[in-house]
C-alpha cells in the first residue's frame, strides 16, 4: 500500500515508517518543517508539507493514498489550556481524514490511549474510550472515527499504553525520567501502586502495521505488552540510574495530566494478540529503563 502518515518522524511515527517500508509498503510522510521534512526523506519515505492544522494538505494526502495512519499529536502537556487546544487541533484533523476516504474501503488507523477499568481489572479491548476528562476529546475525535465503518471507511484505532518506550526514553515513564532531572527527587504520586501498562516503540510499530493490513472496520487494539508496572517501581529505577530519592509527590507535580497519573489503569492486549498474530519481542519498561543515562 501506499500509506499517508501524520507524525512520522516521532518517537512512534519514525518506528511506524520503518516497519512499513521493511515490509513492502510505501509511505507519503506530512511533514511541518524543514527538519522533519528531511528526516522523512532520509528514512525512504516521500514527503507532504504541512501540518494538522492544514486541512486542505490532509485531504490531499489522503486523497492519493491506499491508507492513512494519524500519529500526531503535541507533546506540550504544560496547561491545560495548550492541551485542549491540541486536542481541538487533532480531532479536526482527523475529521477531514475521515471524511476523504468516506466510501473507499481504505483504512484509517488512528491512536488512541488504554482505557481506564473499574475495580482494579485490566481494560480490555472492548472497554470504551474516555470522553471526558483532560483528554476525553482524544476519547471523542477516535470514537467518531470508528463510527465512519457505517460510511464505508476501514476504520481503526490502536490503543497505547501509558509509555512507549525505547532505550529508557518515551511516553510517561520518560515524562517522570524529565521531572526527576529537575526537580532532583524521582517521583511518583499518592502510594504509587497505580498499574501503567508499556510497550516498546518497535513492538507498537507491528501492530499498526498489522491493523492497516488486516484489521476490520471500527475495530480497537491494545498495543500492551507489559501489562502493568506500578509507578513506584517505575521511579525506582530511574531514581536508582539517576542516583536520586525517590518519594511520593502531589498529583499536582504532572500540571493537566496529574489526575490520570494518580490513576490505576492495567490493561490487557490478549484479544489483540488472538486476533491478528500480534507478539512483541523486546524488552520490556523495566528492563528498558536500565538504559537512562545520569
Amino acid at each position: 500500500m501506499r500509506v499517508f502518515v501524520t507524525g512520522g518522524t516521532g518517537l512512534v511515527g519514525s518506528a511506524v515508517v520503518a516497519e512499513l517500508l521493511g515490509n513492502g509498503h510505501t509511505v507519503l510522510a506530512l511533514a511541518r518543517s524543514d527538519a522533519s521534512a528531511l528526516a522523512a526523506e532520509e528514512a525512504g519515505a516521500e514527503v507532504l508539507r504541512g501540518g494538522l492544522a492544514d486541512l486542505d494538505i490532509l485531504r490531499a494526502g489522503a486523497a492519493q493514498a491506499d491508507g492513512v495512519i494519524h500519529l500526531a499529536f503535541t507533546n506540550d502537556f504544560s496547561s491545560a489550556e495548550v492541551l485542549a487546544k491540541s486536542v481541538a487541533e487533532e480531532s479536526a484533523a482527523l475529521a477531514a481524514l475521515g471524511e476523504e476516504l468516506v466510501g473507499s474501503d481504505r483504512p484509517l488507523i488512528t491512536v488512541s490511549g488504554t482505557p481506564y477499568a473499574s475495580g482494579g481489572s485490566l481494560s480490555t479491548e472492548a472497554d470504551p474510550v474516555p470522553t471526558d476528562g483532560p483528554v476525553g476529546g482524544r476519547g471523542r475525535a477516535v470514537t467518531a472515527a470508528l463510527g465512519l465503518a457505517s460510511r464505508g471507511v476501514r476504520s481503526a484505532a490502536v490503543r497505547l499504553p501509558r509509555t512507549v518506550h525505547r532505550q529508557g526514553a518515551g511516553g510517561f515513564a520518560g515524562m517522570l525520567t524529565g521531572i526527576a532531572r529537575q526537580s532532583g527527587v524521582s517521583g511518583y504520586p499518592g502510594d504509587g501502586a497505580q498499574r501503567w501498562p508499556a510497550v516498546h516503540v518497535l513492538d507498537a510499530a507491528v501492530l499498526f502495521r498489522l491493523a492497516l493490513e488486516q484489521a476490520p472496520a471500527g475495530s480497537a487494539w491494545h498495543a500492551v505488552a507489559d501489562e502493568g508496572d506500578t509507578v513506584r517501581d517505575i521511579a525506582t529505577v530511574i531514581g536508582r540510574r539517576l542516583g536520586l530519592p525517590v518519594e511520593s509527590v502531589p498529583p499536582e507535580t504532572y500540571g493537566p495530566l496529574g489526575p490520570i497519573f494518580a490513576t490505576d489503569q492495567p490493561s490487557s492486549s490478549t484479544h489483540t494478540r488472538q486476533a491478528l498474530g500480534w507478539e512483541p519481542k523486546h524488552p520490556g519498561l523495566l528492563e528498558d529503563l536500565e538504559n537512562i543515562q545520569p
